[in-house]
């Protein structure tokens, strides 16, 4: 049985309105809940197993929302900003006020990123400890060497007090302009770009395609989205639970 949660909270959390505007909906009688009329906001129900309505509309409870983004570039990874369109802008058909992003990519960086409004999850992936690997598509100015794989390998000290975790480094192109796949499993900011930088590449272009056990789906252009699937929903968070 879950938590108890109040019919108003209930209703606004599932996106039917504001607190104050479900209390009046509720106070004009259109909420049913188990087909009873209820017009009490404050009435305390079992939101898996209660059957609520709203205009005779059956309400599907969603404690948390999980959404695979493909991130466009020009796009910045975080729930508002003044001058930018955001991520969660891109999520057009949330019931969730509190949807955020896991993590974070640069402005200008594409690729894999999960919009979710479960902040446990999102602690544990993110969480130092766990070591998530996180996979990088990366076409670069200049020849990939074998010698840039080995500093790859052997950690990069990019700041006074940070040296990276060893890093994976696989050429798939080395020219003028190589191309390159790179595993990491941190997070900081402009990391790869820095990485690169530290061996005198310089990174043109930068897609995440992988985050532990949550892989891109391709056929999603940059933009679109999509809900995770209840596979991929269960690797992640099994994730968690393993490592």
């Amino acid at each position: 049985m879950s938590t108890p949660v109040r019919l108003d909270k209930y209703l606004a959390d599932m996106g039917i309105g504001t607190r104050s505007e479900v209390k009046g909906y509720i106070r004009k009688g259109r909420i049913k809940v188990n087909g009873i009329v209820i017009k009490e906001p404050d009435l305390k129900l079992d939101s898996l197993n209660s059957e609520v309505y709203f205009d005779n509309q059956k309400i599907e409870y969603e404690a948390y929302e999980y959404y695979m983004l493909n991130k466009p570039a020009g796009v910045v990874s975080a729930t508002a900003d003044y001058h930018c369109k955001t991520v969660v802008e891109l999520i057009q058909d949330s019931r969730s006020k509190s949807l955020f992003p896991v993590g974070r990519l640069d402005k200008d960086t594409e690729g894999l990123l999960l919009i979710t409004n479960d902040g446990d999850l999102a602690h544990r992936l993110l969480s130092p400890k766990k070591h998530v690997p996180k996979i990088y598509y990366a076409r670069v100015k200049g020849r990939i060497t074998g010698e840039d794989a080995a500093i790859f390998e052997n950690g990069i000290k990019l700041e006074a007090d940070f040296t990276t975790l060893p890093a994976r480094l696989v050429t798939l192109e080395a020219d003028e302009v190589s191309e390159a796949e790179v595993t990491i499993y941190e997070g900081k900011f402009h990391q790869v770009k820095r990485m690169f930088k530290a061996v005198g590449k310089e990174v043109l272009y930068l897609k995440r395609i992988s985050m532990g056990d949550l892989r891109l789906d391709e056929t999603l252009l940059p933009g679109s989205y999509r809900r995770l699937t209840e596979e991929e929903l269960n690797k992640i968070k099994g994730n968690e639970k393993n490592e």
